[in-house]
């Protein structure tokens, strides 16, 4: 990576989904041999999915300049509720390949958990996959979001995460900690 930075083809890398001490080794190697370092991570993070961003990488965001461009924030597609009563035909639920998926979401009580999100969202007025989203970013060490859409309207439920970002207030992330149970390091409002 170095070589190819130090030619001009990139301008920096990343890892993705490298455990801390992972990254901390390379930072130090870089350092030892005076190479250029990673400068991001790529890891999944959602309301569900949150360890690495909340707990395994904190001492690299403390001590180092590093971004994160997190992956699935709605979970692939679990918390945009349009799981909660049944699979829809040619969903990626719907695929037998992610079987997997399927059984972690059961196994954890993922379904449960985004009922009672979305009544909730219902009730406040959110739009529950924008507000997944937006939840993301007030995690102060996420750079980005990498997003996707099979279709307009996802797309643009995507967008409206800008807008429920600037709603989002400590009494909303209490609400949404009960649901989730687990409390994320956030901005300041």
């Amino acid at each position: 990576m170095n070589i190819l930075i130090q030619q001009g083809k990139i301008l920096y890398w990343g890892t993705s989904e490298w455990r801390g001490v992972e990254i901390i080794e390379a930072l130090n190697l870089a350092q030892t041999y005076k190479l250029i370092p990673p400068v991001v991570e790529q890891p999944e993070y959602n309301l569900f999915v949150r360890n690495k961003m909340e707990n395994d990488y904190v001492e690299i965001f403390k001590h180092h300049s590093f971004g994160a461009t997190i992956w699935s924030p709605l979970h692939s597609g679990i918390l945009t509720g349009k799981y909660n009563t049944k699979i829809p035909d040619n969903s990626r639920l719907s695929d037998p390949i992610n079987n997997a998926l399927k059984d972690n979401i059961v196994h954890d009580n993922k379904l449960e958990k985004t009922r009672q999100y979305e009544a909730w969202a219902n009730s406040k007025g959110f739009n529950l996959a924008a507000l997944s989203i937006a939840w993301c970013l007030l995690n102060k060490h996420v750079t980005s979001v990498i997003l996707g859409a099979s279709n307009e309207q996802q797309l643009l439920n995507n967008f409206k995460a800008l807008e429920e970002y600037s709603k989002i207030t400590p009494e909303i992330c209490a609400d949404l900690e009960n649901i989730f149970h687990s409390k994320p390091e956030i901005r300041s409002f």
